[in-house]
């Protein structure tokens, strides 16, 4: 019960951490060190909220020993989101392969779809993990004592 409520406290720093976070980085949440050149819309802190919000739910969900292969989609997920609600033009990696005009003209449309991927990314990973779980914990009928 004490672990329970130990992973949980966890899951919710990390969604916290990563809201604030990535909310700071990309101008989401107006501060003095961070001018976003681009205007903020109500996707963008949709996809910063499921993205910090997956985030918190797979730190609950996650098991060190089982995670082979999740913490790759996790990583793809987050940094799909992350692109999806950063502004393209301060994105000095971005920024860097391609002109701020390109960015606009061809990157920015497409924000919202890898906003979508990475919601899908996320939802179907803890999907596929919580299926699992509950195969691995489900009891066989035949093996509880008869009630009768």
């Amino acid at each position: 019960m004490v672990a329970d409520r130990m992973r949980i406290a966890k899951g919710l720093g990390v969604s916290v951490g990563a809201f604030v976070l990535f909310g700071v980085v990309t101008g989401l949440v107006p501060n003095p060190l961070y001018v976003r050149m681009v205007p903020r819309t109500a996707l963008d802190y949709l996809f910063l909220v499921f993205t910090a919000g997956f985030l918190g739910v797979y730190t609950v969900q996650r098991v060190p020993e089982e995670t082979r292969g999740d913490d790759s989609v996790v990583t793809l997920s987050t940094v799909a989101g992350f692109l999806a609600f950063g502004c393209p033009i301060c994105n000095a990696l971005l920024l860097a392969l391609f002109s701020s005009s390109a960015l606009m003209t061809y990157f920015d449309p497409l924000r919202p779809l890898l906003g979508a991927v990475s919601v899908v990314l996320f939802a179907g990973l803890l999907y596929y993990r919580h299926t699992r779980a509950c195969s691995t914990c489900a009891v066989d009928p035949s093996s509880e004592p008869d009630s009768g």
